[in-house]
């Protein structure tokens, strides 16, 4: 009897199969350059089991890097092409160290099913207050985060924190549920982002049963939605997130959302969403100064006891990358990674070489928000316009020239341009770039916007 999970005849070639595939879609979408130094070295294991796949990279560097910024985009790939895998485990081939796996479970039925009480959230064990590096610039956000994971009655809710991107918003809501559950091991808490919020709702609806997915997020104790400006313009889906989030205000239980912007700058969100969250704390968490982010690398270099990194090299990085803590921590992540596989020393020499795309984008400085905005001015439309579903040609060529700025003039990857442009694919942001790459050779009224953007953006 079939379990479900044996091996099936011809599952390994299978697999082989979707992998050649997916490493296609990987080099096209990531750029030759992340795709060599991250991707290539990706390895496809024999899992024994038709539901499973296994994939492995030669450090644990590696391994997490990948795991951070490429997991939920494989089980999206495997899926598409296999869609009986239900896991997949991102493991590190390196016979002395322990394998640091990434299990990522998806579901073969569209229906969502409520969680027990007690289900523990999929919490990143590094994302704790005791790791998290404060100064005046995120002083009052860490405080109202500790202030909420206190077990009794909360003092306030909703917690609203708003930050550009990278600068630790995430890292505080992991720390809330892991604080919360040591106090309350039996409480419910549901951790999720806007993006998977309005994809279970999607699959609820489009399975006539929404009972379960409304039930299990109304009924936690704690319940966090992560990157909220992702539901903006969608209006279904704003609907049941304010009877939601109403539904747990007025239980008493504690709400925690994040966001880019504050509750009133979020063009798209609907006013009574943003008056809703308003009403309990607000808090922001600045850009980290020179202070910050040397200690930042401070803490991430004593998680990396092997790593030799020059002070020199620190203050470099420190100087050079300022816009935020995540793009801090992984070109930190790089530079010994590269090390380790090179067998060099790290100094400055390296450093730069290592990193010279990153320095040069640091100096640039330029985010999709001031894109988005610079486009929309332009053309004469709200920036809210660009993340629309619109089709119209007067709102897609500007979306277009948007995207192919964000590509040219930022290091985000593909998804990452995606995202920030209504939840696109990154499919379309390539047909975006390649559209306009074209344009620019035949029509002088595209071309002309382009150069004047570009010199608007650069300075």
């Amino acid at each position: 009897m079939d379990n479900g999970s044996a091996k099936r005849p011809g599952h390994q070639n299978d697999s082989g199969k979707a992998w050649a595939t997916v490493r296609g879609h990987l080099r096209e979408s990531a750029g030759v350059r992340l795709f060599d130094q991250w991707l290539k070295p990706i390895e496809l294991i024999d899992s024994g089991e038709a539901d499973t796949i296994r994939l492995a990279l030669p450090s644990a560097f590696m391994t997490n890097w990948v795991r951070n910024h490429y997991a939920d985009r494989l089980v999206a790939e495997f899926r598409a092409l296999l869609p009986d895998i239900r896991k997949v485990s991102i493991e590190t081939r390196a016979a002395s160290v322990a394998p640091a796996v990434l299990t990522v479970e998806t579901s073969s039925a569209p229906v969502v099913k409520p969680a027990a009480p007690s289900a523990r959230p999929a919490l990143d064990s590094r994302f704790t207050f005791d790791r998290f590096v404060v100064d005046s610039s995120n002083m009052v956000a860490f405080n109202a985060a500790r202030a909420l994971a206190e077990p009794g009655k909360p003092r306030f809710s909703p917690l609203f924190l708003h930050s550009g991107t990278g600068q630790g918003k995430t890292h505080l809501m992991h720390a809330i549920g892991h604080a919360f559950l040591a106090a309350c091991p039996e409480a419910s808490v549901i951790l999720m982002s806007a993006e998977r919020f309005m994809f279970e709702f999607v699959s609820a609806m489009r399975a006539k049963d929404t009972h379960a997915f409304k039930t299990r997020l109304r009924a936690a104790d704690m319940l966090m939605i992560d990157d909220l400006q992702f539901i903006a313009g969608k209006d279904a889906t704003q609907e049941e997130f304010f009877h939601t989030i109403n539904e747990v205000m007025g239980a008493g239980h504690r709400l925690v959302i994040s966001a880019d912007r504050c509750p009133q700058g979020l063009d798209g969100v609907e006013t009574r969403i943003t008056s809703r969250l308003s009403v309990g704390l607000v808090a922001d968490i600045k850009t980290p100064d020179l202070a910050l982010r040397r200690a930042v690398l401070e803490r991430k270099l004593a998680d990396l006891p092997e790593a030799k990194v020059p002070a020199d090299v620190l203050d470099l990085l420190a100087t050079r990358i300022t816009a935020n803590i995540r793009d801090l921590e992984g070109s930190l992540n790089r530079l010994v990674a590269y090390a380790q596989l090179t067998g060099e020393a790290i100094d400055l020499d390296f450093a730069v070489a290592t990193l010279g795309d990153v320095l040069r984008g640091a100096e640039r400085r330029v985010t999709i928000d001031e894109i988005q905005k610079a486009v929309s001015a332009h053309f004469e439309l709200k920036p809210v316009d660009l993340v629309s579903a619109r089709r119209a040609v007067v709102v897609a060529r500007p979306r277009q020239i948007a995207m192919y700025l964000a590509k040219r003039l930022t290091t985000r990857s593909l998804p990452e341009i995606g995202r920030k442009f209504g939840g696109r694919d990154h499919s379309t942001v390539i047909h975006a770039v390649r559209r306009i790459e074209a344009l620019r050779d035949t029509d002088r009224e595209i071309d002309g916007a382009v150069r004047m953007l570009l010199r608007e953006l650069e300075g």
